[in-house]
């Protein structure tokens, strides 16, 4: 592997390319040479019908955690459904706020608006990855959400439960920097989140895709409490 650079995750010339062209290939690449394509073009393009069904999950407001370029912020505008995407990249943030949704160049361990009040955060495409720790993500995103908050996330289809370090590589002699990442199924996520305090509540696929709906808090009567919607902002930090 290429020696390290000093451009942090996710802002390396693969990634931001990969993005502004809405084109791969582009891939994770561990150490040893495994390499996990990345569906930029489907990131790119309209949701589809497995991201429908989870935009028609989502309750109160939403926040998307490692948004990409937006497609499921903008998705949930015109269902009238509050959302605000986060995301390290910048160029991903740009191009969210280029299709009309509302975004914040930060990271899910940074302060974020609304703390406490989200009705529901999104972990989709593979971000339960984030930081390499999917406890220490789940911990966190339950400071994010309210009482009674749910967490959407999906999951790797076969039964796994590994921390990696990994570069974004083009294929063609593009790499990023080493980052830690993780791979979770569904069994391994029910671990993670009991741990975490959080209770699986539903499972379900779609189009070869696999997600869980994860229920932060109840009420002494078993039932959710409704959360009242934080308002997310309408301009984007880029730096």
């Amino acid at each position: 592997m290429p020696s390290e650079q000093a451009t942090p995750p996710w802002r390396a010339d693969p990634y931001t390319r990969a993005l502004r062209t809405g084109r791969g290939p582009l891939f994770l690449r561990r150490a040893d040479g495994w390499t996990l394509p990345l569906d930029v073009e489907r990131w790119c393009a309209e949701a589809d019908a497995a991201d429908r069904t989870v935009l028609s999950r989502c309750q109160g407001a939403v926040l998307d955690i490692g948004c990409g370029p937006g497609r499921l912020v903008t998705a949930l505008a015109p269902l009238g459904r509050p959302c605000l995407g986060i995301d390290v990249s910048p160029a991903a943030v740009a191009r969210t706020v280029g299709g009309g949704g509302a975004a914040l160049c930060r990271s899910v361990f940074e302060p974020l608006p609304g703390e406490g009040r989200w009705g529901t955060a999104l972990l989709i495409d593979g971000n339960i990855g984030i930081g390499g720790d999917p406890r220490a993500l789940l911990a966190r995103v339950g400071r994010l959400v309210a009482p009674g908050g749910q967490l959407l996330a999906e999951v790797v289809a076969a039964d796994v439960d590994e921390r990696v370090l990994v570069r974004v590589d083009d294929g063609r002699g593009g790499v990023g920097t080493a980052f830690p990442w993780a791979r979770v199924g569904a069994p391994a996520l029910r671990r993670h989140a009991r741990a975490a305090g959080w209770t699986a509540v539903e499972r379900w696929t779609a189009l070869g895709r696999h997600f869980m709906a994860l229920r932060r808090v109840r009420n002494g009567d078993g039932v959710p409490t409704v959360p009242t919607p934080p308002a997310p902002p309408t301009t984007a930090r880029t730096g």
